[in-house]
């Protein structure tokens, strides 16, 4: 095998209460991901899309997480990766871990298999450290397991996949672009304890309520006190789009990892269609371009989609 195609789901991360440990896998948008192996211990990145991406290796973020993947393989061979993104950088729906991610997992299967999917985690954390300065894991973790993920710590590495219902997710991508460092950049240093005790309650009675399908109790839970209550001015309309996908039967919904994304789920496709048209109402007002995507939460994470 000399060759490995995989498709690289979008991800949404934070889910609300639960900053840089909680995510889900979407069906759709992905990054298509082409692995080959050269015989010389490099790697290069060739792009085959519009977004003006880095192609040195070391300023790309699926060449940094092959770079680690070499270090660790201690290999005299190399990787070329062709990458043709359909999720668009800093959209807040996880390209740079699609991109990343993609990358060694597509890798792993051209050296038979040889690390773990926690493995390939943590090569693919060195992309996001790239792209937002953070090692970061919630958009790793659901884009290689699939699913909802918690990500219990990243030092050491521990990712805990959530048995969920079948859910449904509207994300509505206004064509603005908000970086994740500079979104880092004006979250709050310090928080008062009453409101990290609101936070906990919530991100513990979210995921018991993820675990056991009760989607009363993940309408009560998605409820943020820190983060969204600033990052919401970066993304206009915010509020109004909020109350026009609850309005429309959504569970809940929020700003998808630094934005400007903003998601919604739903119990059912149809009603989760019904979010998106709602949304979009409400955001044609701004006159900002946006795009709708309507999708699954995803049970499997990076697929192979041919090999030669």
């Amino acid at each position: 095998m000399d060759s490995v195609r995989v498709h690289a789901p979008a991800t949404v991360s934070n889910v609300v209460c639960g900053f840089d440990c909680l995510g889900f896998a979407l069906s759709e948008p992905f990054d298509e991901v082409v692995v080959r192996r050269i015989d010389e211990p490099v790697v290069r990145i060739i792009h085959l899309d519009d977004f003006a991406l880095p192609t040195e290796p070391e300023k790309n973020v699926a060449g940094v997480a092959l770079f680690a993947m070499l270090d660790a393989l201690k290999s005299s061979h190399g990787f070329e990766v062709e990458i043709t993104k359909h999720i668009k950088p800093g959209s807040g729906i996880g390209s740079s871990s699609a991109s990343s991610c993609g990358a060694v997992f597509a890798a792993n299967r051209l050296t038979g298999n040889r690390f773990s999917l926690h493995e390939l985690a943590e090569f693919a954390m060195e992309g996001e450290k790239l792209a937002s300065g953070s090692r970061h894991a919630d958009n790793v973790a659901p884009c290689i397991f699939g699913g909802f993920t918690l990500v219990r710590s990243t030092d050491p590495l521990e990712i805990v996949s959530l048995d969920h219902p079948p859910l449904f997710a509207t994300i509505i991508h206004p064509q603005i672009e908000i970086k994740t460092s500079e979104a880092r950049a004006i979250l709050p240093a310090d928080i008062p304890l009453a409101v990290a005790i609101k936070q906990w309650s919530n991100l513990g009675s979210l995921v018991a309520a993820i675990q056991k399908g009760n989607t009363e109790l993940m309408f009560r839970s998605m409820e943020d006190h820190i983060v969204e209550p600033v990052r919401k001015a970066l993304i206009p309309k915010f509020d109004e789009l909020k109350s026009a996908a609850m309005k429309a039967g959504a569970i809940g919904g929020g700003i998808s990892g630094s934005g400007p994304s903003v998601f919604a789920i739903s119990i059912d496709l149809s009603i989760a269609e019904c979010v998106g048209q709602a949304m979009s109402r409400a955001y044609a007002e701004t006159g900002i371009d946006f795009n709708v995507y309507v999708s699954a939460i995803a049970a499997q994470g990076v697929r192979v989609v041919a090999t030669p």
